[in-house]
């Protein structure tokens, strides 16, 4: 199997996350940027602050990779016009693909019109720019029953309101890699999760991210049915070989 064109490769910390200076921290970057257009993998996703260094870079190279970035990460709970605004930033820098962070939040809390607003208004604008929008539940903040009802709320709003042919370009992705699990549970995707969603998502692709850090396990998500996996370890994946990275 040709697993890179399912591979997202990606690099989300910040240079305080990192433990790195700011410049050191686009250094690092630009070596995930590099690697994703010499290796033809499908997609970098990098933080918004990043995403003009890359189109710089993709240009220069003449190389099809697309960008994605992150919006409202990694807790989810700005406002919508915020959650906008930074979309709308994102669009002009030239970013593919957009990753918003579902304020999963109020979602527990039972203010379901809240995200369903976010989500029908947030698509709309990145439908409406031929972006590809994914939606982040969030699943090791969440317990089964959840997961199966958020996934199900994200798929009723875009099949209600958006035509057929633009299904595959929304996805419902799993997680952002930065949520604190206790006991060091996994707060990536997992086989049981990624199958929940994938039930209750349909027609619409889910992306598993994080928590993937073999080729083999890589195929069994594929297999599975998930469209896109997102790994801070494509390289080493697509080599064969196991990565050792966080996310």
């Amino acid at each position: 199997m040709n697993i890179k064109q399912y591979l997202d490769s990606t690099y989300l910390k910040t240079a305080a996350q990192a433990g790195l200076s700011v410049d050191e921290n686009i250094l690092v970057t630009k070596g995930f940027i590099q690697e994703a257009i010499e290796e033809r993998f499908k997609l970098i996703m990098i933080r918004p602050d990043m995403v003009c260094l890359a189109k710089k870079m993709i240009t220069e190279a003449n190389s099809t990779l697309q960008i994605g970035t992150v919006i409202d990460f990694p807790q989810g709970e700005s406002s919508l016009e915020e959650k906008l605004a930074e979309a709308i930033q994102a669009i002009q820098d030239g970013a593919d693909d957009l990753d918003f962070v579902c304020n999963y939040e109020a979602f527990k809390n039972g203010n379901v019109d809240l995200v369903k607003e976010e989500i029908l208004t947030c698509t709309q604008l990145g439908l409406a720019n031929k972006k590809v929008v994914k939606w982040i539940i969030e699943i090791a903040a969440l317990n089964d029953k959840q997961i199966i009802q958020l996934s199900s709320l994200i798929k009723n709003v875009i099949v209600s309101n958006f035509e057929q042919e633009l299904f595959p370009k929304v996805f419902v992705k799993s997680s952002t890699g930065f949520y604190k699990t206790e006991n060091n549970l996994p707060n990536g995707a997992t086989i049981p999760a990624i199958t929940m969603m994938l039930e209750n998502a349909s027609p619409l692709p889910v992306k598993a991210a994080g928590g993937v850090r073999t080729y083999e396990e890589a195929v069994a998500m594929v297999q599975l049915g998930v469209k896109r996996i997102g790994t801070s370890g494509a390289k080493m994946i697509a080599n064969g070989q196991k990565s050792n990275n966080e996310y």
